[in-house]
């Protein structure tokens, strides 16, 4: 007998592309293609809303400009989306939360009684200092009925931090938007942001410490000395989090090395959903040294658009990705990334590489995490009858 269709809410904390962001709107996609009803809920700070349409609803929750203090800024995120749910009249049968903030909003709901249960993805946990965001993190990881996460490295983690046995569920890749094929659009991307250079690195997700920008800057920096026109394009960026004394330290170190004003550094922010499209196809290879991550989103993306992939040689990416495949590399060792960035662009070896990592490619459909998704919605309505 087939199961009941559902009706799920999802819930993320932004509209801009982050990698919980698109993790939300990806899977919503793919349980509305698989005959689901679902509504999107993410708080919009602009009025903008999201930079691409989609199939499924959506409910944008007015955002208001950000106080001063990052505790401030997610108290009243947090109650931005309790005081817009609050009035709502829409019944799910599944709430599921994609953050920290939107969790503990709706934990708050389901104390009112006004949702009957919750759920949580666990993308990574974040090592916090202030006392009221670390409270934040532990509500929103104890308090769900269910808690997913998508690495077996994170599955370990919580069991081992919050003795949460959390089943484990997918990333993605959509391959309609990520592909090697051209769309017309490459020469005004090229034109826009002034990608002269040869070879031309791409990474994704901004400056901050986990994504290992600085040690990337380094690299470069050293990579320069036998590739003197080079471009690092540094994509995306959107975060709760200014990280403005790591930020400062990053442009020092431009600046003195005169990265900008050569725009040898590419610092286009956040980008479109087709712009970021068109850069991976600009791109020679594509550099991910990051530190934490919770699955590597942008890694499938650009072994999708057929990039050689360097990354950090360490979970979750080796969950997935062999030496074969890509180049793992030391994430702390800026030599070792500048090394690698010498020899991804070697034409056999970045050909090998590709060719090693398309097959990674068919097991991580979005259609298959919404109906691993759907099995662990249906199980808790279950549980709960």
């Amino acid at each position: 007998m087939a199961e009941a269709k559902l009706r799920i809410a999802l819930f993320t904390y932004s509209t801009k592309p982050r990698g919980s962001v698109v993790h939300t709107l990806e899977l919503a996609e793919a349980l509305h293609a698989l005959g689901q009803e679902v509504c999107v809920y993410a708080l919009d700070k602009d009025g903008t809303g999201f930079d691409r349409p989609l199939a499924c609803h959506y409910k944008l929750v007015p955002a208001k400009p950000a106080p001063c203090g990052i505790d401030a800024l997610i108290q009243q995120r947090i109650q931005e989306f309790v005081d817009d749910l609050s009035q709502s009249t829409e019944v799910y049968d599944c709430h599921h939360a994609q953050d920290c903030i939107s969790a503990n909003a709706l934990a708050i709901l389901r104390s009112r009684h006004k949702i009957p249960h919750l759920i949580r993805t666990v993308h990574h946990i974040e090592d916090y200092t202030s006392p009221y965001l670390q409270q934040c993190q532990d509500r929103s990881i104890r308090e769900p009925d269910v808690c997913l996460c998508v690495s077996q490295h994170w599955q370990t983690e919580l069991q081992k931090q919050y003795q949460i046995d959390a089943p484990r569920v997918m990333n993605g890749v959509n391959r309609h938007r990520f592909s090697p094929q051209l769309d017309g659009s490459e020469a005004a991307v090229k034109q826009r942001f002034g990608l002269h250079g040869k070879p031309i690195y791409l990474t994704v997700g901004g400056i901050e410490p986990r994504k290992n920008s600085i040690a990337l800057l380094q690299a470069f920096i050293e990579l320069q000395v036998d590739f003197p026109q080079a471009q690092l394009v540094i994509a995306g960026g959107a975060t709760l989090f200014d990280y403005q004394n790591y930020r400062d330290d990053f442009f020092a170190i431009a600046e003195q090395a005169r990265l900008l004003s050569s725009n040898a550094l590419v610092l286009p922010g956040v980008i479109s959903d087709q712009d970021l499209a068109a850069l991976y196809r600009l791109a020679d290879g594509f550099v991910f040294p990051s530190v934490k991550e919770g699955w590597g989103l942008v890694v499938l993306e650009a072994i999708a658009a057929q990039l050689p992939i360097i990354t950090s040689n360490q979970p979750p990416f080796t969950e997935f990705l062999s030496d074969t495949q890509a180049v793992l590399i030391n994430p702390n060792t800026p030599s070792d990334i500048a090394q690698a960035m010498r020899t991804i662009i070697n034409p056999n070896l970045a050909k090998a590489l590709i060719q090693n990592s398309q097959t990674i490619l068919t097991n991580y459909s979005w259609e298959k995490s919404a109906r691993v998704h759907l099995e662990h919605y249906q199980q808790l309505i279950r549980n709960k009858n």
